[in-house]
């Protein structure tokens, strides 16, 4: 993708997200930024694809953001996990996230990250938008209902897909992690983000 035309006036940079993990990993790049909450119906849509599914919805996010703020700089993020093909969803209660540990246990699960930033400067928008999936293939460990039942009441980690909260706890029930970024597992690529923003005019270190 082409660098987008230089602007003399630093972008309004905002992270469309209401995930404290994202917000608190945007924070490691030491860029000003806000935050909104996008609101946009989250279902998959009927036959899409896992991949499609978190890029569709990270673009969403950019988009609905940028409708109120025109002209930032929007990060759009969202995750999908998914087993045997499968979608895996935020589980919502323990009952939940306890049957879809058991299921994962001793398994590999696919968690799709998908980002978007959308340059609202940029009037063309084959040329405003960047988007791009990161996947990251995760062993959960073979362990019994107990501990699985300990995990859950330590971190209560509802709002996660697949359960999996690996900032806290959550990785002890993890095995291995084979991925090209090791934030995006947390929500927010920031390998990918970094490259995206660099292209988009910002700097990070003195010029």
């Amino acid at each position: 993708m082409p660098s987008s035309p230089s602007f003399t006036v630093p972008p309004r940079l905002i992270l469309g997200s209401s995930s404290p993990y994202r917000k608190e990993l945007l924070s490691r790049l030491a860029l000003p930024f806000e935050v909104m909450v996008p609101d946009i119906d989250e279902s998959p849509l009927p036959d899409e694809s896992p991949s499609a599914t978190a890029m569709r919805l990270a673009r969403e996010k950019a988009a609905a953001v940028l409708h109120i703020a025109p002209g930032a700089l929007v990060i759009g993020s969202d995750q999908v996990a998914t087993l045997d093909g499968a979608q895996i969803g935020k589980p919502g209660s323990h009952e939940n996230a306890l049957r879809q540990l058991q299921t994962m246990r001793g398994r590999q699960v696919v968690f799709h990250t998908a980002l978007c930033l959308w340059d609202g400067r940029v009037t063309d928008p084959l040329a405003a938008v960047q988007l791009e999936n990161i996947q990251t293939f995760v062993t959960f460990r073979d362990l019994p209902d107990h501990e699985l039942d300990a995990y859950l009441r330590i971190e209560q980690p509802y709002d996660c897909a697949g359960s999996a909260k690996n900032e806290g706890l959550g990785i002890a029930i993890i095995e291995k992690i084979d991925s090209t970024d090791p934030t995006a597992l947390t929500g927010l690529p920031l390998i990918a983000l970094t490259g995206m923003l660099r292209r988009a005019g910002l700097h990070f270190f003195a010029q």
